[in-house]
């Protein structure tokens, strides 16, 4: 979905909203995909029932840290990598939830210096 340029007023609340819901729902997707990737490396590697694997991959997710120590040398690298690649994913949800917000802050600053003459 394209923002609108600053030659274009600011949407409507409404607009806004559908525009959070899209993101929301693109960020949520991308926490399934991840969570799906741990639970399967977790039951491969460890393997791990898939309610171990769920909280296992949930917690890193989480940024709170594995609960189950991993005890293979292959457990222990995919571990590793997970926990790095959890922590990006976090950065990475955490951009899409607040571009929205941020570009409609920058927008409506923007619009109100462009209404005022300047």
């Amino acid at each position: 979905m394209p923002y609108e340029s600053r030659k274009h007023p600011p949407i409507t609340f409404r607009r806004f909203l559908r525009r959070m819901a899209t993101h929301s729902a693109a960020a949520a997707g991308v926490i399934t995909v991840s969570l799906a990737i741990g639970m399967a490396g977790y039951m491969h590697f460890e393997h791990l029932d898939w309610r171990e694997a769920f909280l296992n991959s949930a917690m890193l997710l989480g940024g709170m840290g594995p609960v189950d120590v991993p005890h293979s040398s292959h457990g222990k690298l995919f571990a590793g990598f997970y926990a790095l690649y959890a922590g990006l994913v976090v950065l990475f949800v955490i951009g899409i939830l607040m571009a929205p917000v941020a570009h409609r802050f920058l927008h409506r600053f923007h619009w109100a210096d462009e209404d005022s003459g300047r």
